[in-house]
């Protein structure tokens, strides 16, 4: 998921087609290390996000606006002075480098036409939105980068613009096959164990890790195969796949793409990666469409992962004491095992005690209930009944606390499952409404106290909705209290219910409408059931099902907690990327 240079060759031929001859209308800077320019162009208007973020440095055309601070920072400010009402003249691209240059025109003081450029850098922790004149003179840069952070180049007002040189980099575009191969034999001269997809990204400019590994599919080679082990053949193969992917390149001929695992966004490029499956692939036609798509949803997912946080620490707090107890719970559990021993003892001097020798230590009788001799250790000072009646005392005793712990060790194994539930409910969340919902469970669950005069809030979580292949409506609850909604209110008798067996997971609901389903739609509802429970993550999971009228809620059980006795089972893998789903 690189924004290498393959990208950006993408993102200027779409700002070439857009932008060039346009005018900067509005000129923003919603955040510290980001431009939003308002462009119009032939009656239309677009905007341009740049975003020099160390962390995810971002460039793209999008319909959305974003709220700027009331007092617009320096830099905001310099480029408003110059390059408002600027006509946009080229967008280039030095090679394959991570850089996008505007060269603009705008009218100085005295009306005279002027040349002015602003460039993003859009190299990770290096990147910068940087402008300068006509005679490469930095005028400002949205980061200043003085000679005690960098002493390759200061990006300072005053100094010089130029591109920093790639080290031991060859420039691609351009290359015939020969070229590319004569580049990956001199890196085998050096290194003959470097992995030949990394070879590519080591040894050329703007290559991803991504870009890299679909070069070597395409020319059928292990991508993890050391260089220095790889025949004539498999060289050709690797250099002529190569160029032949810069020349698509050079000619414009892009194909946006996302790739999704469960409906999870995990890769995308600006040409088509073969090395992954055609269904888990979504085209998009422009690739600023693509982009804006891809980091929103990677972002929704980072967000949600952030807001639950402190919902998270709660749970592995209580999860993390209730593992404990539960622990020591068994440990005194076991303790009590002697206790039907100690009976034992107790009844055989009651019969056989008169045979004890005063003083005795011990005494050994026949065990009438395995038919077997046995010896009893005595307490010398005390007769044969009394000893009977200390074991009966200590049986008894054991007894008493075998049956109090037995409860108070269900009770804790009940809130560890409880726990591990709400956890899974906590990986699953994708919105913040369903955050809203899992915390009012762990409120009403104790785990968290109600503010003093807080209302419990409006519930507006919904549970996932997908289409079977063959038109079944299946219903998946995100948390407890859906999965309780779900089970013994939506569902009829005969629907068919869905759960991973032995481990926390959602309910999962399969509307019949009276008709019976067909296997696969058995086996999509499985596969749902295996990907919304803690197995997800396991090649095979096994899933129970049976019809809703089987399914029971033993009274003061926790939220979600059910028991059935009847089903069947089947072993199914988690992926669900062929599944329809409506809605959230």
């Amino acid at each position: 998921m690189a924004f290498d240079g393959i990208t950006i060759a993408a993102i200027v031929k779409e700002l070439d087609e857009k932008i060039v001859g346009g005018r900067i209308h509005k000129i923003a800077q919603p955040e510290k290390d980001e431009l939003l320019l308002t462009i119009k162009n032939n009656s239309t208007q677009v905007r341009m996000l740049m975003s020099a973020d160390a962390s995810l440095p971002l460039l793209y055309l999008t319909e959305a606006n974003k709220q700027s601070p009331l007092t617009a920072p320096n830099f905001c400010m310099l480029l408003r002075k110059h390059l408002q009402n600027a006509r946009i003249i080229s967008v280039t691209q030095p090679g394959l480098e991570r850089i996008v240059k505007l060269e603009l025109e705008h009218l100085n003081e005295l009306g005279d036409v002027c040349t002015k450029y602003l460039v993003i850098e859009l190299m990770g922790k290096h990147s910068n939105i940087i402008f300068y004149d006509d005679k490469n003179m930095i005028i400002d840069s949205i980061k200043h980068v003085s000679g005690m952070v960098s002493s390759v180049r200061e990006v300072l007002p005053g100094r010089e613009y130029f591109v920093p040189k790639t080290q031991d980099k060859l420039e691609p575009l351009g290359l015939d096959a020969g070229q590319v191969q004569a580049q990956l034999q001199s890196m085998v001269e050096t290194n003959r164990a470097l992995q030949s997809f990394k070879s590519l990204y080591v040894g050329f400019t703007g290559i991803s890790p991504c870009i890299a590994q679909e070069v070597c599919y395409r020319a059928r080679v292990d991508a993890d195969k050391p260089i220095g082990e790889l025949d004539s053949q498999e060289l050709t193969r690797i250099s002529e796949s190569f160029a032949g992917l810069m020349d698509s390149v050079e000619q414009g001929a892009f194909a946006a793409n996302i790739v999704y695992e469960n409906q999870k966004p995990v890769e995308y490029a600006a040409v088509t990666l073969n090395s992954y499956a055609e269904d888990s692939r979504a085209a998009y036609e422009s690739i600023s469409e693509l982009l804006e798509q891809y980091y929103a949803q990677k972002n929704a997912i980072t967000r949600i992962r952030q807001r639950s946080v402190d919902l998270r620490k709660i749970v592995q707090t209580a999860l993390e004491r209730n593992v404990k107890k539960y622990d020591l719970q068994i440990k005194q559990l076991e303790d009590t095992d002697k206790r039907e021993k100690y009976r034992i003892y107790g009844e055989l001097l009651n019969t056989y005690g008169y045979g004890a020798e005063p003083g005795a230590k011990s005494i050994e009788v026949l065990n009438y209930y395995d038919n077997e001799m046995i010896t009893i250790p005595l307490d010398e000072t005390m007769t044969a009944i009394e000893n009977a009646k200390k074991y009966f005392d200590k049986y008894q005793k054991l007894k008493r606390t075998f049956e109090a712990l037995t409860t108070l060790t269900q009770e804790t194994k009940e809130e560890i499952e409880h726990l591990q539930s709400i956890s899974n409910s906590l990986d699953i969340a994708l919105k913040e409404e369903d955050l809203v919902q899992i915390k009012e469970e762990m409120i009403e669950s104790g785990y968290i106290r109600r503010k003093g005069g807080t209302k419990k809030v409006k519930i507006t979580s919904k549970p996932f909705h997908y289409i079977s292949s063959d038109g079944f409506h299946i219903y998946v609850g995100k948390n407890n209290f859906q999965n309780e909604e779900l089970t013994f209110k939506f569902a009829t008798g005969n629907d068919w219910w869905f759960h991973a067996k032995g481990m926390p997971g959602s309910h999962v609901i399969v509307k019949t409408e009276g008709e019976e389903l067909p296997d696969r739609t058995f086996e999509e509802a499985g596969r749902l059931a295996a990907y919304y429970s803690q197995g997800r993550e396991q090649e095979k999971v096994e899933i129970d099902y049976t019809q809703k009228k089987n399914v029971k809620k033993p009274n003061g059980s926790k939220p979600g907690f059910v028991v059935y006795y009847t089903n069947y089972s089947l072993v199914i893998d988690s992926d669900i990327s062929a599944l329809e789903q409506i809605g959230d």
